[in-house]
């Protein structure tokens, strides 16, 4: 591809962009020539992104790095919310914290990401936004009922995005990942791992690498048709959910 067909690059804004699925898809986009910035509470963004410190629980925080991305690289036309937390447990041992904080980074911080961005985007009259989800969002697990609501919410923000913000060419979708070798699923015992393989089809973990190519595809110029979507990456343990 030569110099005067070579696509335009973008700004993208990832949230969470320091490791795991989060840095994997910062990766993807950098390796596209697009403009990246990442939020990490804890440093250690990709070589090439701009790092932003930011908390998505903190409205100000939200506010000041779309700001930052929007000085260094232009107005976000691609939203990453990935960043998310888990506090497991079963429900009657669940705290009033233990579900508020999920909901609250999860949920309510997707929310104000896809607000601030936006703002941006319906100026541009283009856009994506890309929710990160899961599938215990579809499947339910048990010990898991803050993380599945706020993941399940997700699919429900999106689908709500898509019909309102649609006509003017914004697109909202969501991934839902599977088991993915990253730091939160390298605690669990070889006989955990094990017990979870057994009911993926495919019969092995993701790789973070293969969550970034559908995110990048959903950004593509050429999906720009698909929007209100959620894309199981699970090896089959979601089957048609």
């Amino acid at each position: 591809m030569n110099s005067a067909t070579a696509p335009e690059p973008r700004s993208v804004l990832i949230t969470g962009g320091n490791r795991g699925i989060g840095r994997a898809i910062a990766e993807a986009f950098l390796a596209q020539g697009d403009r990246v910035a990442v939020t990490t509470r804890s440093g250690g963004a990709p070589d090439g992104a701009l790092e932003i410190k930011a908390d998505i629980t903190v409205p100000a925080d939200v506010d000041a790095a779309f700001t930052a991305a929007e000085e260094a690289h232009g107005p976000v036309e691609i939203l990453v919310a990935n960043a998310g937390i888990t506090a497991d447990t079963l429900l009657l041992r669940m705290s009033e914290e233990d579900w508020s904080s999920v909901i609250e980074t999860n949920l309510t911080g997707s929310f104000r990401l896809a607000k601030r961005a936006a703002k941006g985007m319906l100026r541009l009259k283009r856009g994506r936004i890309i929710f990160i989800s899961s599938v215990v969002g579809l499947l339910g697990s048990p010990g898991q009922v803050n993380y599945a609501a706020s993941k399940a919410g997700l699919v429900g923000m999106a689908r709500s995005l898509a019909r309102e913000l649609g006509s003017r060419s914004i697109t909202t979708n969501v991934v839902a990942p599977g088991y993915v070798e990253t730091d939160m699923t390298s605690v669990l015992t070889d006989e955990q791992k094990d017990a979870i393989r057994t009911q993926i089809p495919l019969g092995r973990y993701a790789r973070p690498e293969e969550v970034a190519a559908a995110v990048t595809w959903l950004a593509d110029p050429a999906s720009g048709y698909v929007t209100g979507a959620v894309i199981p990456v699970d090896g089959g343990l979601g089957m048609g959910h």
